[in-house]
């Protein structure tokens, strides 16, 4: 089996175009159709059947496109492994990490580990929270770093820290000894960007409104934009402090306090399959071990 031919026939698929398909391998339009034929012949079927200009899978070829999926991918994740070998790496390591510890905490954790572990190859994969359990537990990542306890039951999750949120309003550019403006006329005057980060906008929201507060939200699902919003003056917004720590330090932003309102704190997780991990993973916990003491177990536990 040439994995050429293979790739040719994914793409294929997916543009449903052979000349698009042709550009996007940086090959001759009559070398997708060669390659298409020669796996057509070696299956026995035709995949593709032509419409107008453009192709379609037939139903043949929709029943073996996620086998040739599996068959790149394997040949993919070979090549890796057997390059990795080669470079002297003995062992792997998956994670799979949310945004906002990755641009928060992952550096440092990095550093550590592969100062001690030079001989481990390393993957970083970035995922909402939502995802992260479902990796782990399917065995595509062997560790996660989640904002969210996962409710899969076949893993462990662990407490590395809590992290305040703070109101986070722009910076008026003005004077620095100038007193700060009152928190509930920013909220009353500014819209506030809601459900960028899991786990406490229902309650925080619910609180504000028993104020007596008239809001005017909009929804944006990322702390990147919402960030980029609050900088560029288009409103305000409750975030995680490590999520922007660096931003109130170069006055991007300002901190406003809020007495009268309760603010939460939200945590973020290890997630580890129950049972055993290999050596490259319990090395890891290791070192999160010796930075967030004690890393209470949180839910699940080890067979």
């Amino acid at each position: 089996m040439d994995f050429r031919v293979l790739q040719t026939f994914m793409v294929a698929a997916t543009t449903e175009n052979f000349h698009q398909a042709a550009e996007a391998l940086f090959i001759a339009q009559p070398t997708v159709s060669q390659h298409i034929r020669l796996l057509e012949k070696e299956l026995g079927i035709s995949l593709f059947e032509r419409v107008g200009k453009r192709v379609r899978l037939t139903a043949a070829g929709k029943r073996y496109l996620p086998h040739a999926k599996s068959l790149l991918e394997q040949w993919h994740y070979g090549m890796e492994d057997l390059l990795a070998w080669r470079q002297g790496y003995q062992e792997k390591l998956q994670i799979v990490v949310s945004p906002i510890i990755a641009r928060a905490r992952l550096s440092h954790l990095l550093h550590r580990y592969t100062k001690l572990y030079p001989d481990v190859d390393l993957s970083i994969r970035i995922a909402d929270s939502v995802e992260i359990g479902p990796l782990v537990q399917s065995g595509q990542a062997d560790l996660g770093l989640t904002r969210i306890i996962p409710g899969e039951f076949q893993l462990s999750t662990y407490l590395l820290y809590e992290d305040p949120i703070v109101f986070a309003v722009p910076h008026n550019g003005g004077d620095m000894d100038a007193p700060l403006p009152d928190w509930e006329q920013e909220l009353q005057t500014k819209r506030l960007f809601t459900y960028n980060h899991p786990g406490y906008w229902d309650d925080l929201l619910l609180q504000l409104r028993q104020r007596g507060i008239s809001l005017r939200t909009m929804t944006v699902s990322q702390v990147d934009i919402t960030k980029r919003f609050i900088e560029d003056g288009l409103g305000v917004s409750f975030l995680p402090r490590t999520a922007v720590y660096r931003d109130l330090f170069e006055n991007r932003f300002i901190e406003l306090p809020t007495p009268g309102l309760h603010l939460p704190k939200v945590a973020s997780y290890l997630v580890v399959p129950k049972g055993g991990v290999s050596a490259a993973v319990q090395h890891f916990v290791e070192i999160l071990q010796s930075l967030y003491p004690p890393m209470p177990l949180v839910q699940g536990g080890r067979n």
